[in-house]
């Protein structure tokens, strides 16, 4: 391939990704205004199950609840963000709630509801051994957001074996 016409594809390239990318972003926004939109709900949705299975309540009615006070709080979570945290983040919930992005970061070709919690828990697992940086990241910024969010509830510090902060007598 000679070297104008492997640059010319280089720029017709980028320029689709970007108006791809700025287009995808306008459809389907991760968050808004520091929260999640029903979008980056269901991407934190199906990757907090994954990465508490076991953890989560057996019973429908409790782990609905339980998911529905987790989502809460990654909006909490993410609202005490810094301003670039929180606009890197929503590019990754926006590129991670399309199929191309999906596919591309996770390698899930169904969609996120439609996908088994093995199925995300499998390509969670790509992520975080991936010899791509970016990868990499993208799964350590969801696994401590899930994380962080999980465990600031002190209901759930028994599952770490955590009794919670000692009594200071005076």
């Amino acid at each position: 391939m000679q070297r104008r016409r492997l640059l010319a594809l280089g720029a017709i390239s980028a320029a689709v990704l970007v108006i791809g990318g700025g287009s995808l972003a306008l459809l389907r926004p991760g968050m808004a205004d520091a929260r999640l939109t029903p979008t980056g709900r269901g991407v934190f949705l199906a990757v907090s199950q994954a990465i508490l299975d076991g953890s989560l309540p057996t019973v429908a009615a409790q782990r609905e609840s339980a998911t529905a006070a987790l989502l809460d709080r990654i909006d909490e979570l993410i609202a005490a963000l810094p301003p670039h945290a929180q606009a890197e983040l929503s590019q990754l919930i926006t590129l991670l709630a399309s199929a191309p992005g999906r596919r591309a970061l996770i390698g899930l070709s169904a969609s996120w509801a439609e996908s088994s919690v093995a199925e995300v828990q499998q390509g969670l697992q790509s992520m975080r051994v991936s010899a791509i940086s970016l990868r990499r990241q993208a799964y350590q910024a969801l696994h401590d957001i899930v994380g962080g969010a999980y465990f600031s509830d002190s209901q759930t510090w028994s599952a770490l074996g955590y009794p919670g902060p000692q009594k200071i007598d005076q």
